[in-house]
């Protein structure tokens, strides 16, 4: 398919407005599907590909929808005189983006057409043809290191994290932007050291120069029982104040370069 505007994918949320994710005013769009399987992950109806079902205030709600990029761009450029203001402009999120790298490179592509600014917030999960093609066409990657240990990432997340780190280096040497991200997670990450590890990786690679730390949350879980699914860490409080500054020291301890904050 040579043109880009007919290119299909699915979604399940458009997002206007926010101001995360990317800098100033962006438009987030979410994907469907996703390779890992976060025990923590508040968009659970994002993970399967599949066009899905879920109860949310006792209606059942259909989940997930075709869309091409040109009907995506029609809905996107409305915003235009935000991201003019702002220095903002879109950010794919999921979900996985780049388990739809057709239609997410083909969206990427034409928001630059458009002129608009491009974000991704990313696992890096994926086979490095896909990273190589999606790469000139972003703006700021938001990647997500989750663990430096592979079997305790593959216990959590359903995979190991060999792919994950080899392409977060690759990304660092190549992207305009890389940010990475932590989720911290009580049981899974939310000690010093696991989080001084995490801070050495992203300490080593070239470019980067932010940390971000982003507590665990719980908003999603409800969706869980709306798509008739256990939420696996029921019952694990949210990590308190105290220790993410707790965290936040002991990632700061270990950096030279980088600008380590809570939130991001």
């Amino acid at each position: 398919m040579n043109n880009i505007y007919d290119r299909a994918g699915r979604i399940f949320d458009i997002q206007r407005y926010s101001i995360h994710d990317g800098p100033g005013i962006r438009t987030i769009v979410f994907l469907k599907g996703c390779y890992l399987r976060c025990k923590w992950c508040c968009n659970p109806e994002s993970q399967k590909y599949e066009i899905q079902n879920m109860l949310r205030g006792g209606k059942s709600e259909t989940v997930g929808r075709d869309v091409t990029v040109s009907e995506l761009m029609d809905e996107i450029a409305k915003d235009r005189v935000y991201y003019e203001r702002s220095n903002g402009g879109i950010t794919l999120s999921g979900g996985e983006c780049m388990a739809q790298p057709d239609f997410s490179e083909a969206l990427l592509r034409a928001c630059h057409d458009y002129g608009f600014n491009t974000a991704i917030e990313t696992t890096a999960f994926a086979e490095r043809q896909v990273v190589e093609r999606l790469l000139p066409h972003v703006d700021h990657f938001l990647m997500d290191i989750k663990h430096m240990d592979s079997a305790k990432h593959e216990q959590f997340t359903g995979k190991p994290n060999d792919k994950i780190l080899t392409n977060a280096r690759y990304i660092a040497e190549n992207a305009r932007h890389l940010i990475i991200r932590v989720p911290v997670v009580p049981t899974f990450n939310a000690t010093a050291e696991e989080i001084r590890e995490i801070a050495r990786f992203a300490n080593s690679l070239k470019n980067v120069t932010e940390l971000h730390l982003l507590p665990y949350h719980r908003l999603g879980q409800d969706k869980y029982t709306g798509l008739g699914r256990r939420y696996e860490l029921d019952g694990i409080a949210p990590p308190t104040d105290e220790l993410m500054r707790e965290l936040l020291a002991a990632a700061q301890s270990v950096s030279t370069k980088l600008e380590v904050q809570i939130g991001g």
